[in-house]
């Protein structure tokens, strides 16, 4: 049998496994006593070594990737034991099938393979006989273990080569897949709304109502309800009954200086040259009227953007400060040294210097060193009603005794006024049962809150005078849509025989080669599938939610023969074959394992289980 050229590389691998498991750097199993086999496949065992190697190499690959201990009952949790367990088996199965087939490699092609791995090769590039069995031994396997996995891993692949060597997915598929995805359309659509109505809607009747409200009861479903009571504590309920010292406004005033008091600043661009002769140049043409700052900038290859310093303080212009503030808005001054060279300078814009005043600045440092001082004041208070509340004291008892506002709300998760409308509370309620203990909680703008869950609703109908709002709507709606579809009827065989949508009185709006997945603002949902479905020359009447789109389909464009769609064909047809090769040999190794009749001791596998740490510690 001719030798496998990518022995060498699986090799690495199986080596690498045995040292990771002999190493036992990672918490490796104890696997000493009596257990040598977890089970049987066809003519073949599966050792217990390599059962717990793929494991615990597996447990250790999420280790790595999540950065985080795993232990091995949450390993358990998420299936992980069971897929390398189907793995192992599936493997034992081919390495069954192989060798009923006779199939495997030649000593000397292994042989060769040996040599060759780097691993076992000394400081002269020669294979080291000494090397190899160290190497071996320090993964805790034989030199007759090692070679014996190297042959089965390399049969397996024989194997898999002769299943799925050759395997094509027919070209026409995809091609027709490519068709299908670059295929394109043209069509002209109208929007018509409520307002394109030539005859008004007449007024529905307490009967018209009632009936649509019976013959459409899902459209009326109330939502499943929590009916909630609530207290709150805000520090806006606290903060009028709190005064700040004068010394502390003062303080505070004097911290933010810089922030009441602000020199004049300007808005400005700055072209960079790279010298002093061609910004001379440049300065010179702005002069004599030959160009414009614009046209400088774009001369470039820049944008105004790029040249944009926003608004900057004289002292930040370095030598060109004291020019640029004495400039008019408009103006552009320079050549003037900057830190890049020799430069050009516009004036967009003049800020003038800003000087806030202790007292103009009083109120809004009052109002925020109030607000807080009053979320110290709701944190402060926090543990001494969650203790009122272990104590037995009701909510109800909270708002009469303390500052708390007591409230309640019939919450749904699309509920977001009053005090749901902190995301924080919407969480909490939604996780709210019977039963459970009011308790403090806070909330991210420093209120504190506690709640209780009085009764659960689930979907029911809206009665229908509380409804009476939404069913004249929606019934508006439908007649609005019915009323449109027969105005646009009439329509429909006038525009598809070459009929001006003009002239019918309708807005045209001209698509032009639109693909599949294209988005058209203002058209119903399917509408590109609908267009794609159509014959050049076809008219539809589209109904929306509260519209109607009238549409024609004008040409159908074939997917492009160009550069890219042959790269896009060829791409999706090595997937293809990919995909398909790999199906099928999937499908063949479920029936090798079928047939090979897999039998697992589960008292062995638990006794493996048993000897995983609860965690393999992390390095």
């Amino acid at each position: 049998m001719a030798k496998s050229s990518g022995i060498g590389k699986y090799a690495m691998w199986i080596l690498m496994g045995f040292l990771i498991l002999g190493l036992g750097g990672f918490g490796a199993v104890n696997l000493s006593g009596n257990i040598r086999s977890i089970g049987t496949v066809g003519s073949k065992s599966i050792p217990v070594d390599a059962y717990a190697r793929q494991l615990q190499n597996e447990i250790r690959a999420i280790e790595q990737q999540t950065g985080q201990q795993l232990p091995f009952a949450e390993a358990q949790q998420i299936g992980l034991d069971r897929a390398v367990l189907q793995r192992v088996v599936r493997n034992r199965a081919l390495d069954h099938e192989t060798g009923e087939l006779g199939l495997s490699i030649g000593d000397e092609a292994l042989r060769e393979e040996i040599l060759a791995i780097s691993a076992f090769q000394g400081v002269n590039g020669e294979f080291d006989r000494e090397g190899y069995r160290f190497a071996l031994q320090q993964g805790g396997v034989t030199e007759a273990e090692f070679e014996t996995s190297l042959r089965e891993e390399a049969s397996r692949t024989l194997l898999q080569g002769a299943i799925v060597g050759g395997v094509r997915m027919p070209d026409a598929f995809a091609e027709t897949l490519v068709n299908y995805v670059g295929e394109q359309r043209s069509f002209t659509w109208s929007l018509l709304d409520a307002d394109s109505l030539t005859t008004p809607l007449s007024e529905p009747s307490q009967s018209d109502l009632r009936g649509y409200y019976d013959a459409n009861p899902d459209l009326f479903i109330l939502p499943e309800t929590k009916r909630i009571t609530y207290v709150l504590l805000t520090p806006d309920a606290l903060v009028d009954e709190i005064d700040v010292p004068e010394e502390e406004l003062r303080a505070e005033y004097e911290a933010r200086l810089n922030q009441y008091n602000q020199p004049e600043r300007r808005l400005v661009e700055r072209l960079v040259f790279p010298d002093q002769e061609t910004a001379d140049q440049a300065a010179a043409s702005l002069e004599v009227g030959g160009t414009t700052f614009r046209a400088l900038v774009e001369e470039r290859g820049l944008d105004l953007t790029d040249i944009d310093l926003g608004d900057v303080g004289r002292l930040e212009l370095d030598a060109a400060g004291q020019d640029v503030f004495a400039a008019k808005v408009g103006d552009v001054v320079g050549p003037l040294p900057s830190s890049l060279g020799p430069a050009l300078f516009r004036v967009n814009g003049v800020l003038p210097a800003q000087n806030t005043t202790f007292e103009e600045a009083r109120p809004a440092l009052q109002q925020e060193l109030a607000m807080t001082r009053a979320v110290r004041a709701v944190e402060a208070r926090a543990q001494d009603i969650d203790d009122q509340l272990a104590g037995g004291a009701t909510l109800e008892q909270l708002a009469l005794e303390t500052e708390m506002e007591l409230g309640t709300i019939n919450w749904t998760p699309e509920t977001d006024e009053a005090i749901a409308a902190y995301s924080d509370f919407r969480e909490a309620a939604s996780a709210l049962e019977t039963g459970d203990f009011p308790k403090i909680e806070q909330l991210d703008d420093g209120s504190i809150y506690a709640m209780r869950l009085d009764e659960e609703l689930p979907e029911r109908p809206n009665p229908f005078e509380e409804a009476l709002d939404d069913i004249r709507a929606a019934w508006d709606t439908e007649q609005t849509v019915n009323a449109l579809t027969a105005q646009a009827s009439t329509l429909v065989t006038q525009l598809a025989t070459e009929g001006s949508f003009e002239a019918a009185g309708l807005d045209a709006i001209i698509e032009t080669d639109q693909t599949r997945n294209a988005f058209i603002n203002g058209t119903p949902p399917g509408f590109m599938t609908e267009v794609f479905g159509m014959e050049p020359g076809n008219v539809m009447v589209l109904p929306g939610e509260d519209s109607i789109v009238i549409v024609r389909l004008d040409e159908i464009t074939p997917a492009s023969q160009d550069a890219d769609s042959a790269a896009l064909l060829a791409q999706l047809g090595e997937q293809l074959n990919q995909t398909l090769a790999q199906d099928l040999f999937n499908i063949y190794a479920d029936d090798v394992v079928r047939r090979a009749g897999p039998q697992v001791d589960q008292r062995a596998l638990q006794a493996v289980h048993v000897n995983f740490p609860k965690g393999i510690p992390w390095r």
